[in-house]
C-alpha cells in the first residue's frame, strides 16, 4: 500500500494511537502522521502509508485550520481544560470586546510554547519536566496567523476559527488572549479541520476504516500520494526518461521552464518530484512503486 488516508482523529487518541491502530488494521508496519494532535483534539490527521511515507516531510509546513473553544477567566498550567487551575475570575466579555483583541493576533508573531509539550530540553520532553514542578526558559517561536475569527458564544465561552502555520499552539493562543483580556483563558475544545490539501470533509473515523477494510472495499478512502504536491505544476516523462530517473541517471528537458514538478510516467504513474534548472531534470524525491530506495539526489528543507 503507497497511499494517504485522512483519519478523524477522535479525543482521547493520540496520533500514534491512531497509527499503531492503523497499523494493525491495514497489515502494514511502514505508517506515519501527518502532524501531532493533542489527546484532547479531535479531528483531521492525514496518515501517510508505505512510499507515501517519504511524502510526510515535505508536508510538515502545510497551513492548518481549526476550530477552538475558548473558555475565559480561567488560567491553567496546560493553558487548557484538562490542567490544573492556578487561578479564577468572574469573566463575563461581550463578543465585541472579545473581537476587538482578536486583531493584535493576527500576522507573523513570537509564542513561548507551553511546558506541557512534546517540545525537548536538553533531551528531556517538556512535559516529562513539568509533571515534576519543573519550570524551564523556552525561546520564543516564529508563528504567523492568518486569520481569527470569532464564530460564536458568549459571556465565557466562545468559539474561534484559526488558521496558522507550523508550530502554532492553539492553547497557547487562547492563554495569550486571555492576558490580553486581563481575565485569563483557557482552550476548552480543538478540532483540526484543514490542513495543506486536506480538509475535514476527506476525514473518516477508524470505525469506518475497518469496516472498508473488511469489507474489502478501503481502496475508496484511499488518496494518492501526489496530493500533497497539487500545488506544483504536472509534467510529463517519456519511457526512456522515466527508465533514467528510476535508475537515478540524470535526463533532460528543453521544454519545460525552470522550477518544480510532478513528474508523471507513460502509465499517468507519480514518478517523482522534480526540479528543471536549464533544460537539466533534478529528482527532489522518488516515488516509484517498483523500487524499494528513494532515488533522492537532493532534499528540500523545511522552514521550521
Amino acid at each position: 500500500m503507497n497511499w494517504i488516508i485522512v483519519v478523524d482523529k477522535p479525543s482521547g487518541w493520540t496520533s500514534h494511537d491512531v497509527v499503531a491502530k492503523l497499523r494493525g488494521i491495514l497489515k502494514e508496519k511502514r505508517i506515519g502522521h501527518g502532524g501531532t494532535l493533542d489527546p484532547m483534539a479531535t479531528g483531521l490527521l492525514p496518515v501517510f502509508i508505505g512510499s507515501a511515507t517519504r511524502a510526510a516531510q515535505f508536508f510538515e509546513n502545510a497551513e492548518k485550520e481549526y476550530i477552538a473553544g475558548l473558555r475565559l477567566g480561567l488560567v491553567a498550567d496546560t493553558q487548557d481544560i484538562t490542567g490544573k487551575i492556578i487561578s479564577k475570575s468572574n469573566a463575563s466579555v461581550s463578543a465585541a470586546e472579545l473581537d476587538a483583541v482578536l486583531p493584535r493576533f493576527l500576522g507573523a508573531g513570537q509564542q513561548i510554547p507551553p511546558m506541557y509539550s512534546a517540545l525537548k530540553k536538553d533531551g528531556k520532553k517538556l512535559y516529562e519536566l513539568a509533571r515534576r514542578g519543573i519550570d524551564v526558559p523556552r525561546p520564543a517561536r516564529d508563528i504567523y496567523i492568518s486569520a481569527i475569527e470569532l464564530t460564536g458564544g458568549s459571556g465565557d465561552e466562545y468559539t474561534l476559527r484559526v488558521t496558522c502555520s507550523k508550530g502554532t499552539y492553539i492553547r497557547t493562543l487562547c492563554h495569550d488572549i486571555g492576558q490580553a483580556l486581563g481575565c485569563g483563558g483557557v482552550m476548552s475544545s480543538l478540532r483540526r479541520t484543514r490542513a495543506g490539501e486536506f480538509t475535514i470533509d476527506m476525514a473518516h473515523p477508524l470505525e469506518e476504516i475497518q469496516r472498508s477494510m473488511q469489507a474489502g472495499d478501503i481502496d475508496e478512502l484511499l488518496l494518492k500520494t501526489d496530493i500533497v504536491f497539487r500545488k506544483y505544476p504536472a509534467a510529463a516523462l517519456n519511457e526512456n526518461d522515466t527508465k533514467k530517473c528510476r535508475n537515478g541517471a540524470p535526463c533532460n528537458n528543453d521544454d519545460l521552464t525552470d522550477g518544480i514538478y510532478r513528474f508523471y510516467g507513460p502509465d499517468d504513474e507519480f514518478i517523482m518530484l522534480g526540479e528543471v534548472i536549464s533544460g537539466k531534470i533534478k529528482i527532489i524525491k522518488g516515488f516509484f512503486t517498483d523500487t524499494g530506495a528513494s532515488q533522492e539526489k537532493r532534499k528540500v528543507e523545511p522552514d521550521g
